[in-house]
């Protein structure tokens, strides 16, 4: 019999109900569900875990960059190793030693395999080294004792040289003192004879403007001898070098230190050679003893140059106190040399007192400066027995150099050829011959502006 339609509809309406109601049942059953999370958590999580995995690769690049810097100082390390072995292997030939050449090649040998070792690992990338921190520290040790292994080779080696150096200088003072005594056995000998051959042979007739430049460079060989002697005492009593050479020659700026010896050269010849033009250097009392007859005055003068070209200079003044070239002598002394220079000397002025007195002491230095007396007193006579007007002349400071009436006391000045050079001070004056010019010996100046006169 068949159902109402309402029935029908009631029913099917239940089956549907159980259906969705079985269907809800399975769907709660179901453990994956979703739950709401609100934007916000969302975010933070993921900031979470971004920096997680930055600080993950951070940490991933400094333990990569930590072992590449360990591994680069090891390389310097091993490189620093092989220095300090090369440096010693080098330091054991010279002088040759077998034993410490062996152990110094090995030491090399097995550097240059470390060194192979780690450019190996290099290219097989295996440069890890377990902890970096350790091998840098281990690395920096090993450079530091590699680089302390080559100091010490170096200062041996250092210290080998300087008493390689002592030995050839005290060898070089051995020569030299011997050298030094040969040179004054000579000088005493040649001041002894007071002779020189070339002087001998001058007869009157003879005089000439070549003689007179030869017995010129006589006379200026033992002017440079007393300078030195000069010097030399200066510097054993304590002097002050500079401050002397600036109190003769001031405001001159010397291209070489040596070169100050010059301005004392300067300070000699200007006192010695003051007055040359004159018939007794303008210092004697005796013009009545001067012939009047121009010819005979050349005579006299030739006799006088005679007198002393060949004798012993302190064995003539003792037997002739007197005499014209006595007086010269002794005007020039008491003139040229200071009593407090000489007092400085030699603690006493014992030796001028003598001078002064009409006695000539046999000290080495009135000897080097009795000698050097001597020739420009025979200078002094030569010129006055000539036939030709003689004139000494000085060139004045700042005055443009000329190569007719100078020529340079020092070679290197001419390496600028095209500068102009000035006259900074006159060393040795010049003389007028007749016609003949003897140049003079200047220091000159580089500046482009001549010195203050």
């Amino acid at each position: 019999m068949p159902c109402p339609a309402s029935s029908k509809s009631k029913i099917a309406k239940t089956f549907q109900k159980v259906i969705h109601l079985k269907s809800a049942k399975k769907n709660l059953s179901n453990p994956g569900f979703c739950l709401f999370i609100p934007q916000e958590k969302l975010k933070c999580c993921e900031s979470q875990q971004f920096e997680k995995e930055n600080l993950e690769e951070e940490a991933k690049e400094s333990k990569n960059r930590a072992t590449v810097e360990a591994f680069v100082a090891k390389l310097f390390a091993t490189v620093s190793a092989v220095k300090a072995a090369y440096a010693e292997l080098q330091m054991a030939q010279f002088p040759y030693n077998n034993e410490a050449v062996q152990s110094a090649d090995q030491a090399v040998v097995d550097e240059l395999k470390a060194l192979s070792e780690l450019k190996h690992r290099f290219l097989k990338k295996q440069i890890d080294s377990s902890p970096p921190h350790v091998t840098l520290m281990l690395a920096e040790i090993q450079e530091q004792q590699s680089l302390m292994k080559t100091y010490e080779i170096t200062m041996k080696k250092m210290q080998g040289e300087i008493e390689r150096k002592d030995s050839q200088i005290s060898l070089l003072q051995d020569q030299l003192q011997g050298i030094v005594q040969n040179n004054k056995s000579l000088e005493i000998k040649l001041n002894a004879s007071g002779s020189f051959s070339i002087l001998d042979h001058i007869k009157f007739s003879d005089s000439n403007p070549i003689v007179f430049i030869m017995v010129f460079h006589y006379a200026l060989r033992s002017i440079r001898n007393f300078v030195k002697l000069l010097i030399r005492n200066m510097v054993s009593a304590n002097w002050d070098i500079d401050a002397a050479a600036n109190a003769i020659q001031s405001e001159i700026t010397f291209s070489k230190r040596d070169h100050k010896g010059f301005a004392f050269e300067s300070f000699v010849c200007r006192e010695i050679f003051s007055g040359f033009n004159e018939p007794f250097f303008s210092i004697q009392n005796d013009r009545q003893s001067l012939p009047n007859d121009a010819d005979q005055r050349q005579i006299f003068f030739f006799e006088q140059f005679k007198k002393v070209r060949s004798v012993s200079v302190i064995q003539f003044l003792e037997q002739n106190p007197n005499s014209l070239f006595g007086k010269f002598l002794k005007a020039k002394y008491l003139h040229l040399l200071h009593p407090k220079m000489e007092f400085s000397f030699a603690g006493n002025l014992n030796q001028r007192k003598m001078v002064n007195s009409g006695e000539f002491p046999e000290t080495e230095f009135f000897k080097a400066f009795a000698e050097m007396g001597r020739r420009v007193w025979l200078l002094h006579c030569l010129a006055f027995s000539l036939d030709q007007e003689v004139s000494i002349f000085q060139v004045k400071r700042s005055s443009r150099f000329s190569e007719v009436y100078m020529e340079s006391i020092t070679d290197d000045i001419f390496v600028a050829a095209e500068r102009d050079f000035w006259v900074a001070f006159t060393v040795v004056p010049g003389f007028k011959v007749g016609q003949t010019v003897v140049q003079s010996q200047v220091y000159l100046s580089p500046n482009k502006t001549p010195p203050r006169s």
